[in-house]
């Protein structure tokens, strides 16, 4: 074969595996849960009042007896 055609045919396969490559990063991107990265906009209203942060401690810090 030819020079120019066997440098064609190495590019096209390193293509190919690239290709390859970013369809499975895109795979594993679309299989990750999506995570919210900022809290901005996640809490109705105004403020943040005592409540709703005793509500989450409790929420998050449960006692060992329900477990």
């Amino acid at each position: 074969m030819e020079t120019k055609t066997k440098d064609a045919l190495r590019r096209i396969e390193d293509l190919q595996r690239e290709l390859e490559y970013l369809k499975r990063d895109l795979l594993q991107i679309k299989d990750e849960p999506k995570e919210k990265l900022s809290l901005f906009g996640s809490v109705r209203g105004g403020d943040i009042t005592e409540g709703m942060i005793a509500e989450a401690k409790k929420d998050l810090f449960r006692e060992a007896e329900s477990l």
